[in-house]
Order: C-alpha cells, then structure tokens, then sequence
C-alpha cells in the first residue's frame, strides 16, 4: 500500500494551529481508503472527437536564447480594469525573461525583469488586497529560481513590485537548498492567500500574504503532501516514472472560492480535488481524472534523460488526459455554476468539466486559424466571464508551447480564445 499518503508537516516559521486533533489523527486512514477506492474506478468511456476551435489573438513571439533573453512563456493570468474594461491586462510568465504585461489585442505594454537568479513560473491575481487604508488589485509569481513569491501591484499603467525586502523562504530551509531548485512552483490565490506547490515534490503549501510597512510579504499557514505512489486494483503498487530523487510534482492549480476547492494538477498522476477552509486544507485530497498513463510502467533512461513507458502493459486504469496534466482555470457562469477547463499537454486537447459536479463536459482543440495558428503543449490557462471589448462573453487565454512560425528558434507565446467558440452556454 502507498506509504505516507498524506501527510501534514509543521513547517518552519509560523503556523496557523485551527484544525482539531481529530482532523490530524484520521486524515491518513481517510486518504488511504479513498485512494483505494478511486484507483479502482474504471476509465472514461471514449469521448466524442475533440471540437476544434480558433485563436482570435496571439501576443508577440518569445524566444528561449541568448537574443531573445531566455524568455519561455508559461503562464497567464487576466487583470479586468473595473473602471474601462478595454485597459483590462493579461499578465504572462516568461520565465528567466520575467513577467511580460500585455493588453486585449496582444500587444507587450509592459516587460518585467527578474531579480538576479530569478526565474519566474506562474502568475496568479487577487483583487481588493487591503494595504494600509486602501485596496489594491495585487499579481502573484512563484520565483522558483528564488524559491520565493513576488509581488505586483496592478494598474492601468502597468506593474510595480511590492515585494517586501526579507520575504521568507517558500519550502527550502536555506541557500544551499535553494541551489537544488525544489523551489516554489505552480500557484492559485483566493482571499489572502496563495497556494504554491513544489518543484519535483508533492508538497503543496498555503502562504498568507500580509502588509509589511506597505509592502507585502507571506508567512506559511498549511502543508499536504500528495501521495507520491498508488495501490492498483490488481494488487500491485505503482508510482510514476521520474528522474531518480524526484516525486510528482504539482502545476497547474485554481483555486474554486465560492466553493472552498482547490484544484491541483499533479503532472503525471491526476487533477485533484480538495476542500480547504480559511488557510488550511480541509479534506482528504479526491481524485477528479487521472492521465491516460496512470498505473502504466515506465523507466528512466539517463542517457536521454526521458522516462520510457511501457505502453504495451498498460494496465488501462488512467483516464482520458495525456500527461502532463497542466493548466486549470474555472469560466463562471453564477456563484457555484460554470465550468472547469484542464489542459492535457500530451496530445494538445483541453478537457471541460461541470464546475459543480466535476462530470465531463466536452473536450476542444485550438487549432490553425486565419489570425493565429494553433495551440500545442500548452501550460497554463486563464479565463474570465466578465464581458470585454471583443469578447463579450469572456476571454480564455491559453499557453502556446510551440508557436509557428518558429524562425528555428524556441518560440512561445498566449493565445486569446473568444469564449463563444466552445460553445458552451455562459
């Protein structure tokens, strides 16, 4: 049976004490009996064909090399300006290229540089985050160059760093582990709070962010660990290949505020679901999908440094999204109703679920179009209902990980998708 399932750890520095003893003592038999029981529940039946829609925008092209200054899109994340909708933001990871700001018809308006050492991989947004007397619309970044998070105040004009000089540490004790980059990874806000994950764990932690002299910092509220090996129903146990001394790690993540729900995408395992409650997580961690690869042997071959599966034994217990598992986002539709989009980056396909039930909806494409071409292993997700400029149903803006043309370079970008092309009632 998997060994540590779930675990909660008190982390260095503070700790919100709210849960019971209760909670603590039978929050590892819950998770084992549940994933027992999800590890045995059949796969998706096959789905209709995927529907393939069109890009209506796409922003500049990145380049990862020396001239295009190691710049690798990542992940987005929409800022809606309440007072003139047309300057509403889209706000892009870009890596060791740092934050890229762009407005609804792509255009870069504004580029961010990391710190030295830095490298910036998800981006998230919080509105009305209380500093000092006022409320400010703030963006969030995992620095997991830095293993710490990053601070933005929004405005029309564009972005300004409020970081706090001595921000703590996210999950390694020190410099020197640091330097080992199992660091500060994916990330969702709600309230005032941001969820992150780890690089190469399954640690997820909760960080309460706080004024600091008007500047923000965090400080660490909760820890979970995800199970980092399975029981399969035919009795044997399976965990997913990975470079040895790495676990499965957590991306993409949205946070479900109405619902109290985290949704955490752990790459080559499943999307989850879990409840959580002011600062802490609340429930034992259920599975939503798994991949298709789920329970599929597999071994690590150092010489291209690529896990081989063994396809031709697979057991057929995964699921219908093709590692990795990536970028989540929530298109509301009324305070509980809407969907939940997921990317499945191994085959280029989205997967939409009933934001209230979890029950599958449809699956899409964005493909070549007259304006844009088409989306391929894409990262991070991010979408609104709010009606904008062009959009008047509301904007999905996705990660494009193999922009054309490519001019033989690495090249990466965010497309826009009208909301209306899915189809699917808003």
């Amino acid at each position: 049976m998997a060994r540590s399932l779930l675990k909660r750890r008190p982390p260095g520095g503070q700790v919100d004490r709210e849960r019971s003893d209760v909670m603590h003592r039978t929050a590892g038999l819950a998770a084992l009996v549940a994933l027992t029981t999800l590890a045995a529940a059949p796969a998706h039946a096959a789905e209709r064909p995927a529907r393939e829609i069109t890009a209506s925008v796409e922003t500049p092209s990145l380049f990862d090399d020396e001239a295009g200054g190691d710049a690798d899109a990542d992940d987005p994340a929409i800022w809606i300006n309440q007072a003139d909708k047309a300057r509403s933001l889209i706000i892009g990871t870009a890596k060791n290229g740092g934050l890229r700001v762009y407005d609804l018809a792509g255009r870069e308006v504004q580029a961010i540089a990391t710190p030295d050492g830095g490298r910036f991989n998800n981006v998230d947004v919080l509105t009305g985050f209380k500093l000092g007397k006022r409320k400010v619309d703030v963006a969030v970044v995992t620095d997991r160059g830095l293993d710490k998070l990053r601070i933005y105040q929004i405005e029309p004009t564009g972005l300004t760093d409020i970081t706090a000089a001595d921000v703590p540490l996210l999950f390694s004790k020190d410099e020197a582990e640091v330097e080992e980059q199992a660091t500060g990874y994916g990330l969702a806000l709600y309230d005032r709070y941001a969820v992150v994950s780890r690089r190469h764990s399954t640690r997820l932690g909760i960080f309460r962010l706080q004024e600091q002299n008007g500047k923000v910092t965090y400080r660490t509220s909760d820890t979970l660990d995800l199970p980092r090996q399975f029981r399969l129903p035919n009795g044997t146990s399976w965990s997913p290949c990975a470079e040895p001394g790495e676990d499965p790690q957590v991306e993409g993540m949205v946070v479900d505020t109405e619902a109290g729900v985290l949704y955490a995408a752990q790459e080559d395992v499943a999307l989850w679901r879990i409840n959580m409650k002011g600062g802490h997580f609340s429930s034992v961690p259920r599975i939503v999908e798994k991949v298709a690869e789920f329970g599929v042997p597999g071994a690590y071959d150092p010489e291209s440094e690529e896990c081989v599966l063994d396809t031709a034994n697979d057991p057929g217990y995964g699921g219908r999204i093709h590692a990795d598992v990536e970028g989540a986002t929530i298109y509301p539709t009324g305070k509980r109703d809407g969907y939940l989009i997921v990317s499945s980056q191994g085959d280029n396909r989205f997967f939409v679920y009933d934001r209230r039930t979890t029950k599958p909806l449809t699956v899409f494409t964005v493909t070549d179009g007259s304006r844009t071409d088409g989306v391929q292993h894409s990262d991070g997700a991010a979408a609104t209902a709010v009606a904008l400029p062009g959009y008047p149903k509301g904007l999905l803006v996705v990660h494009d990980g193999e922009n054309t043309p490519d001019e033989g370079r690495t090249n990466t970008n965010f497309k826009y998708v009208d909301w209306r092309r899915l189809g699917l009632p808003s």
